[in-house]
């Protein structure tokens, strides 16, 4: 099973591929993905029938499984189990889901550029659908209806061009993340409450559950909101109509065969464990009466056939939640058996409308005429279809009609409440007879006074997926021994003395049969009658729709974050540092106040005279930085304190914390003082300023606070620190003596992994907030700027018609025709070149790249690693701006800033997922021992390639960080303001005018 699953996932992953070459034709390949998990289902069927569905996992006679370990510590597997019941889903997930996209092969135009992503997406929906089926763990249950419910969201707004796709689509994903989210509060009080995640299980011992009391029936009631939202039962049906904005297919198979099919599904697996809660019957049979009514009734209005089969859909879905979550071994029979049902016929009718909107331009039942004698087969399979959804015999929907109806019948036997729901069972089968009469007149009549519709020939192989389903409705009405045998496992786990019901089309003269001849006749009635019904509803006071209740509540959310976020993002970084550090402060303070945090008995304020020297240094250059008014000198106050902090980490005997520190405040203090170029040189005034006091107070606060509860968290501590076996772990099993090296590289390298790639998201929309068309990779270099000669065709003139001004004085000034390596002397002017700096770079750069080099070997056992190696660097290429400005810069830097980060990230994910192919774990580094000529015995840890991708991605952050505010700037600047030349005494010459001479 875990083969089908990965294999659907691989084809959904190279379905564009495969439309790029095969155009539509790409869908027949796509189908034969489900096709295939269809045939592998008929070949395990026997071994799933043959189960003891209730046995645990692990026993010999439990249905088949496969676990394979995820997050042991926190008791997540991926866990699939095929029973009874994921094998009925399966039947409509992989039989229905390969016609489906077999019949999108003729549905869709070839020229269609969209196509791609749809077949993508509608295929991976059938791999969700059959992941959520056979997870056997509450949380990868969860993961599955979450991912339905987000590739729902892309195939409902498949025609984003039209805002009702849009909205609808955005209104199905709100209502079923919605339920989602309480449906995950409910499994994970399940699943903490029973000490197990496994759904079998649980459900195995679901009474010791249920014996908990309050708790399970909040949680299984928190479940059941995920069903409802997920099936369209009342109150939230309102979205499924307005899903029939997807294309057709979708609404055949998401609306009709699967996606709603998730929350029945979800009530028919809690069902044989949860069914006696406190709230399972209130919910599951008030609300599905409610919506089998509600739909049914809807369903005689509407003049559109889509909507006509989406809200008998809605109805349907109220009955088959009322039928499985009923209970017993009747309740399952009758359940499955109508799901299979409902399954055959609605994805029928649906493919129907779709070759009906397709040839005929129209789905409006009112215009609509005369389609049946145009095309006999199409009119033949939705007539069958459309029995089947009435209950007519011989068809399979008349065969589960007839058990839904033995069921009730034995409830009624009860008392009142019993036999309401049977008349109210009764009723909406009425209705769904008039709405089935409804459609096939409305579809396929010819009417009068309405002209034919104008209807061409249908292909056979469109007609095959419809054709195909209705025959199902046939063969397994008259012959539904293999649909029985199939749904009696199910049964089973419900407890019964007597013998179980059967599937059967007869059952003999019974008060079920009767029930259905009353059906038929008072439906037949309804329809007969339906001009003085439709009166009768034209005149009933219309309610307030749910859907206008959603969009009220969302009008007023909508409102609420406008006024909120109008009264707190105003644009002022003070006032957010104010609601920031207020929250800091309070927070903590309050948690310290109410859980009674311990408190040291003593501490000292420094260790020796030099922490002192260090921590009057800080306090200097914070009472500096707050004095100062140039913007300037404040960042540069600000570094110190950075600096301060550097030293600090020295004398406790943390080197690598010191270099890192020292190395980031001076690339901090770079990237700052070329962002300070595009503001003001001075700070606002200060004098005026109302909040002087209050914000001394909170800075002084929030420093306080921070370090109370430093000493607090020391003071609570009662057991050894766990830092204290890392030296021994990092010489042992990371093969370092570098601690802090090897906790980031292997120790927790997943921490690092992270943060690499925030710094790359980091890096990346520093960029894109300065770049506006590419990502400043296309620097003009230096090569072109010599012996007075500036190519203009390389860079585009700007709106006043200087281009490259800048560098066109530049080689004027030129006194270097050519130089090997510092390019600033036929780059630069005069006035804007220190000679000083030049020579301090040329000694420098080369040093320091070493030096990065040297920091990124040696880190392993010496302070050092990737990190601060790769800031090195970036120091160097730092230095060659500022020395030769941007032109320098392209020559120091010629590979694209995106290629490093790219590159880098690549890098330590291989190092990350090599392992396992070396039969080790994730981020598993090994050590090996070798011989080299020179070098001598040589001891590499591969954990140090991760540690070079580490490097590379700080080269391309610093990178990023110097063309964004260095390079880009330096260039918007020179094309902004025309650069004068400086002509000294010659400037006071008068100017030569024509025919004039001085």
């Amino acid at each position: 099973m875990l083969t089908v699953l990965i294999a659907m996932f691989a084809v959904a992953l190279v379905a564009p591929v495969l439309f790029s070459r095969l155009g539509r034709s790409a869908f027949f390949v796509l189908a034969a993905a489900p096709a295939a998990g269809f045939l592998w289902l008929l070949v395990r069927l026997p071994v799933v029938l043959s189960s003891d569905q209730g046995a645990g996992t692990g026993q010999p006679d439990a249905p088949p499984s496969v676990t394979v370990p995820w997050i042991p510590s926190l008791q997540l597997e991926l866990a699939f189990r095929l029973d009874a019941l994921a094998a009925v889903l399966c039947i409509l997930i992989l039989g229905v889901g390969a016609l489906v996209l077999f019949y999108c092969a003729r549905y869709f135009k070839s020229d269609d550029p969209d196509l791609g992503a749809f077949g993508a997406q509608l295929l991976a929906f059938a791999a969700a659908m059959f992941g959520l089926v056979l997870a056997d763990d509450l949380i990868l249950m969860f993961i599955f209806w979450e991912l339905t419910t987000i590739l729902s969201y892309l195939l409902i707004g498949y025609s984003r061009q039209r805002l009702s796709a849009r909205r609808s689509a955005l209104q199905a994903l709100i209502l079923t993340t919605f339920g989602g989210l309480a449906m995950l509060v409910g499994l994970v009080m399940i699943g903490q409450t029973a000490g197990t995640y496994r759904i079998s299980e649980i459900l195995a011992g679901a009474g010791a559950l249920v014996a908990e009391g309050p708790l399970i029936d909040i949680a299984v009631a928190l479940v059941l909101v995920g069903a409802i939202t997920k099936s369209a039962l009342v109150p939230f049906h309102f979205w499924l109509p307005g899903a029939m904005a997807a294309p057709t297919p979708v609404s055949a198979y998401l609306h009709a065969a699967a996606m709603v099919k998730a929350g029945v599904y979800l009530v028919a697996r809690f069902a044989p464990g949860f069914g006696e809660t406190e709230f399972w019957y209130p919910v599951i049979l008030v609300l599905g009466m409610a919506t089998m009514l509600l739909g049914g009734w809807r369903a005689l209005r509407q003049t559109d056939l889509k909507l006509v089969l989406a809200y008998g859909t809605v109805s349907q879905l109220g009955f088959l939640v009322m039928v499985v979550g009923l209970g017993g071994r009747d309740g399952a029979i009758a359940g499955l058996g109508l799901l299979l049902a409902h399954g055959f016929f609605k994805a029928t009718l649906f493919l129907v409308v779709g070759v009906i909107d397709h040839h005929a331009g129209t789905r409006d039942l009112r215009v609509l005429s005369g389609v049946g004698a145009a095309s006999p087969v199409l009119f033949a399979v939705a007539l069958v279809a459309a029995g089947s959804m009435a209950g007519v015999p011989p068809l399979l929907g008349f065969v589960a009609k007839e058990s839904v109806y033995e069921a009730f019948v034995h409830r009624a036997e009860d008392g009142l409440i019993g036999t309401l729901l049977l008349g109210g069972v009764v009723l909406g089968s009425v209705l769904t007879f008039a709405y089935s009469a409804r459609f096939v007149r409305g579809a396929f009549a010819l009417k009068h006074g309405i002209p034919r519709t104008d209807f061409t020939p249908v292909r056979t192989s469109f007609l095959v997926a419809p054709a195909v389903l209705a025959g199902a409705s046939v063969l397994f009405g008259v012959w539904p021994v293999p649909l029985d045998a199939v749904v009696q496992p199910y049964a089973s786990l419900f407890p019964g003395d007597s013998a179980p019901p059967h599937l059967a089309l007869w059952h003999g003269f019974t008060p079920a049969l009767l029930l259905s001849a009353v059906t038929l006749a008072a439906g037949a009635a309804l329809y007969l009658l339906r001009v003085p019904f439709e009166r009768v509803q034209g005149r009933l006071p219309r309610v307030r729709e749910a859907e206008v209740v959603y969009r009220s509540i969302i009008g007023v959310l909508d409102d609420v974050a406008v006024w909120i976020t109008g009264r707190t993002q105003r644009g002022s970084l003070a006032f957010y540092l104010f609601i920031i550090l207020s929250t800091a402060v309070i927070t903590p303070l309050a948690a310290l106040i109410i859980f009674e945090a311990p408190r040291p008995d003593a501490f000292r304020v420094a260790d020796s005279p030099a922490q002192m020297i260090a921590a009057a240094v800080i306090l200097v250059g914070i009472l500096a930085a707050l004095r100062s008014t140039k913007r300037f000198m404040a960042v540069l106050m600000v570094g110190i304190t950075g600096y301060g902090m550097a030293i600090i980490y020295a004398l406790h005997g943390a080197p690598d914390l010191a270099l890192t520190q020292m190395l980031v405040e001076t690339i901090v203090l770079v990237a700052f003082v070329l962002a300070l170029r595009s503001l003001p040189a001075r700070l606002w005034n200060r004098e005026g300023s109302r909040h002087r006091l209050l914000r001394a107070g909170l800075g002084i606060a929030f420093g306080s606070i921070m370090a109370v509860i430093a000493m607090s968290a020391m003071a609570s501590r009662n057991a050894a620190p766990i830092s204290l076996a890392y030296p021994k772990l990092a010489y042992d099993d990371g093969g370092g003596a570098n601690a802090v090296n090897v906790l980031l590289v292997d120790i927790r390298a997943w921490d690092t992994f992270g943060e690499i790639t925030v710094l790359a998201i980091a890096a990346t929309g520093i960029a894109s907030l300065i770049f506006i068309r590419s990502r400043g990779d296309d620097r003009r270099r230096a090569d072109g700027v010599e012996d007075g000669s500036v190519d203009r065709g390389q860079e585009p003139l700007d709106a006043g018609g200087r281009a490259g001004a800048a560098r066109e004085l530049a080689a004027r000034f030129a006194n270097v025709s050519r130089d090997p390596w510092l390019v600033a002397g036929r780059t630069l002017a005069p006035e804007r070149r220190s000679i000083i700096f030049e020579v301090i770079t040329r000694l420098l750069f080369h040093t320091m790249i070493l030096l990065s080099v040297y920091l990124l070997i040696a880190g392993h056992n010496l302070p050092g690693g990737g990190f601060a190696g790769g800031l090195t660097a970036g120091l160097a290429l730092a230095i060659r701006y500022l020395a030769g400005g941007r032109f320098e810069l392209a020559e120091a830097s010629p590979v694209s800033a995106g290629t490093l980060l790219g590159v880098g990230l690549a890098i330590v994910t291989l190092t990350a997922a090599t392992p396992l192919f070396l039969g080790g774990a994730v981020l598993e580094s090994y050590i090996l021992e070798f011989w080299l000529p020179v070098f001598g015995d040589v001891k590499f840890v591969t954990s140090t390639i991760f540690d070079i991708g580490v490097y590379i991605i700080v080269v391309g952050l610093v990178l990023d960080v110097l063309r964004s505010l260095g390079s880009e700037i330096d260039q918007r600047s020179e094309d902004q303001q025309p650069v004068e030349e400086d002509l000294g005494a010659d400037a006071l010459v008068p100017p030569t005018i024509e025919g004039v001479q001085p």
